[in-house]
């Protein structure tokens, strides 16, 4: 590909998805005669996300979850007058044996955690609740240490997948109460 095209290709894509009607998650417009990238931002759904309390989950699966929780709602740290409360109220885990030898003996293993969450007001109202699911697997090898860092691996990237999708459903959340009805405290 020449290079004069590979300028031009951001923004067609860019073009294609406002023409789509992508709208941006956590930042909303301040009027709806302006354009988003104006320099005035509305960061009320950044904000609500930021006052969310993550309670302490037990498990080392739940403090990975909590962790990656925190970083994604709270990166400048915890709200000291939390107006939300997010719980984590019950964590599964499903092996299931794959890719089987002549005797029986697995190679590989797939992975499923359960995740169900709530999250409450500072009343303990509950506003939404749900679970997530993530799907992962790891290859159990001849030396004992590989499969057990393999292992440990596959907990970090399900702790992330879970993270980012209750994450993404309080910005959902949020964005949809800011938007369409004011105050999600009133929802």
């Amino acid at each position: 590909m020449s290079c004069k095209y590979k300028n031009i290709l951001p923004l067609i894509a860019l073009l294609f998805a406002a023409s789509c009607g992508f709208e941006p998650l956590y930042v909303e417009r301040t009027s709806s005669s302006q354009w988003y990238y104006d320099g005035k931002f509305d960061t009320s759904v950044k904000d609500e996300m930021a006052s969310v309390k993550v309670e302490l989950i037990q498990d080392r699966i739940g403090q990975l979850i909590r962790n990656d929780l925190l970083d994604k709602l709270t990166p400048k740290g915890e709200p000291k007058h939390a107006k939300y409360i997010l719980s984590v109220t019950k964590i599964n885990k499903q092996e299931i044996d794959q890719a089987l030898r002549n005797d029986i003996t697995a190679t590989r293993k797939k992975v499923i955690y359960t995740v169900s969450y709530v999250l409450k007001n500072a009343e303990h109202k509950t506003l939404i609740n749900g679970s997530s699911v993530a799907y992962t697997g790891y290859d159990i090898l001849r030396d004992p240490y590989s499969t057990t860092f393999a292992q440990k691996k596959v907990e970090k990237n399900a702790a992330k997948i879970i993270a980012n999708d209750i994450s993404l459903r309080l910005g959902a959340y949020f964005h949809s109460t800011l938007t369409n009805r004011g105050n999600p405290d009133e929802y």
